[in-house]
């Protein structure tokens, strides 16, 4: 039987940084997790947020506008399969993507095709559940690369009582893409959970409460795509709670304490607590600033590095100049799990995204964004032997996207991706039992792709 591909780093000591951070899923709207980020440019996602919840995002005074109103919305369309309170909503897309310099392995770029038909079924069990189903199905031209189908689930739910609103979410993922931190395709599975409650006490108070719950379980057993040994399965859950004062209507200010626990199969378990404060300002009718930072304190349980206090924060800011235009740009400073194994990662970045509707039917959206993400250790320095953090990765990346709707139910859109990561990792590769050392960077890659989508909707 062949042997897996192994990545065997450069041994470096680095500080420890904690491992991950809650915050607010608006304000950090636009900032993808560093070490799920993927090379290829996604296929159209499908919006399972309940009408109650998308309701009170809508009423939210700080929001200057909402996601629906940055491109076509269908969710007004009424469907043909529908029966007492369950609406039945089929949906269809397909993307057809050309891309050069996609990793198929560390070191190793290829150029490809990528055809994938995401068919799923959306239901509205009335206005406080949906729950989406929608499996992918990708075909690589490249023999690099394996023919996959990926699935997706989402559940969402909302409903207010009194002063209060609860709202929720459940989420489970397979997939098998290429992702920047791996630099190859790798099996992967996970679940998300989310609760939270919103309290208004009186007209000047009022509590956010959060619970969330993630777990991550990733490929590390040889198949036709897992390569890479030394990856880490893990499970993390979280609280975050927030006292917030108003002072007018569109400004207020408020603390916020949280906790949480990490477990990890390859690594030590941690706890960390985390101190932050905010500021919402709705500055104008065109304009609003979400503000919110602090310290992350970390403590490992057992084999780990010393007890570090992390500065951590996320900022966003709305911006509509004009009735068509929409702009956001966002930067935050967060630690997460790495998939390797005695590893975290310490990832900074900021992004923009300007949307524009053109002659009343076109829409064009341009995102642009930076980041910097650090690998550091999390064992103490007599365990670090075989793992060594000191990876630094620097990506950037740029689309633009124009999406015509055809049909009332149809879209047609095409696209063009720059992504390009530089990477300090290197070191030597093992494949098939033989070790190559690498002249270059294992996971830096530069990528153009370029395609175009089809999508309907009922």
């Amino acid at each position: 039987m062949k042997t897996p591909m192994r990545f065997i780093p450069e041994h470096k000591s680095r500080p420890l940084f904690g491992p991950w951070k809650v915050m607010l899923l608006w304000l950090a709207a636009g900032i993808p997790a560093a070490n799920a980020q993927e090379v290829l440019a996604p296929p159209p996602a499908v919006s399972a947020t309940p009408s109650a919840v998308q309701q009170q995002q809508d009423s939210n005074p700080m929001q200057v506008f909402s996601p629906s109103e940055t491109g076509p919305n269908f969710s007004s369309f009424t469907s043909p399969f529908q029966w007492g309170p369950v609406t039945v909503r089929p949906h269809v897309d397909y993307q057809f993507l050309y891309g050069n310099g996609v990793n198929s392995s560390p070191g190793q770029q290829q150029n490809t095709i990528v055809q994938t038909l995401s068919p799923g079924v959306l239901f509205d069990l009335g206005s406080h559940w949906t729950l989406d189903y929608t499996p992918t199905l990708n075909f690589y031209s490249s023999g690099s690369f394996q023919n996959t189908v990926d699935h997706s689930v989402q559940l969402g739910w909302g409903t207010g009582y009194g002063d209060w609103f609860f709202s929720g979410s459940q989420s489970c993922s397979f997939s098998s893409d290429p992702t920047v931190e791996i630099a190859a395709q790798t099996d992967q599975q996970t679940y998300s959970t989310a609760l939270n409650a919103v309290y208004q006490i009186n007209s000047k108070l009022s509590l956010d409460l959060g619970l969330s719950q993630n777990f991550n379980y990733i490929g590390n057993t040889q198949s036709s795509t897992n390569q890479l040994q030394n990856l880490s399965n893990s499970r993390e859950w979280s609280m975050m709670d927030w006292l917030n004062y108003h002072f007018r209507p569109r400004l207020s200010v408020g603390v916020g304490v949280g906790a949480g626990y990490v477990n990890e199969d390859a690594g030590p378990d941690s706890i960390n607590e985390q101190y932050q404060g905010q500021l919402n300002w709705r500055a104008t009718d065109k304009i609003s600033f979400q503000l919110s930072g602090g310290l992350q304190d970390q403590q490992y349980l057992s084999g780990g590095a010393g007890d570090l206090l992390t500065p951590i924060f996320s900022a966003s800011i709305q911006y509509q100049p004009f009735a068509q235009t929409y702009l956001t740009v966002g930067a935050s400073r967060t630690v997460g799990t790495s998939y390797f194994e005695n590893q975290v990662t310490e990832n900074t970045g900021i992004n923009a995204d300007l949307s524009q509707r053109l002659l009343g039917k076109l829409y064009l959206d341009l995102n642009g964004g930076y980041g910097i993400t650090k690998y550091v250790s999390t064992a103490s320095l007599s365990n670090q032997i075989g793992y060594g953090a000191g990876r630094n990765d620097d990506t950037y990346s740029f689309s633009v996207r124009l999406t015509c709707p055809l049909l009332k139910r149809a879209t047609i859109s095409v696209f063009y991706q720059y992504s390009k990561n530089s990477s300090s990792q290197t070191g030597y590769l093992q494949f098939y039992q033989t070790d190559y050392l690498l002249s270059q960077s294992a996971f830096a890659y530069t990528s153009s792709q370029i395609g175009f989508e089809i999508g309907y909707r009922f």
